[in-house]
């Protein structure tokens, strides 16, 4: 049973930050990816960034430059460190784990948690 649990997230005016984190346990061997995606109100979901066990991460174009993806490979592990915050950041926020089994990609979410960006 895998399990993907987050933590963090709330209000914070426009320019603060916010540091998510999350923290996955199961029987997680090998390859994954670990990544953060939100989902305001009204919109669907969309990738914030993502990070490999090998180490690369990638960013949405809308968070380079203010948000930073790190991870512990050995705690299997990732937070997301968020800047510069602005109004249109606000969303649910959801922890994504990717596990390849027989030759295809499941995936496993966390609860959610909301952050808001409001003066």
């Amino acid at each position: 049973q895998v399990q993907v649990v987050e933590s963090g997230g709330g209000l914070v005016q426009p320019g603060g930050s916010l540091r998510l984190s999350c923290a996955a346990s199961g029987s997680i061997f090998g390859l994954n990816v670990m990544g953060w995606y939100r989902q305001a109100p009204g919109k669907e979901r969309e990738l914030v960034a993502y990070t490999t066990s090998g180490g690369s991460t990638t960013y949405a174009d809308s968070v380079k430059g203010r948000f930073t993806m790190s991870r512990d490979n050995a705690k299997v592990t990732v937070s997301l460190q968020m800047d510069i915050l602005k109004p249109e950041d606000t969303a649910v926020y959801y922890c994504n784990l990717r596990l390849p089994r027989g030759g295809q990609w499941f995936d496993y979410w966390g609860q959610g948690t909301q952050v808001t960006v409001s003066s």
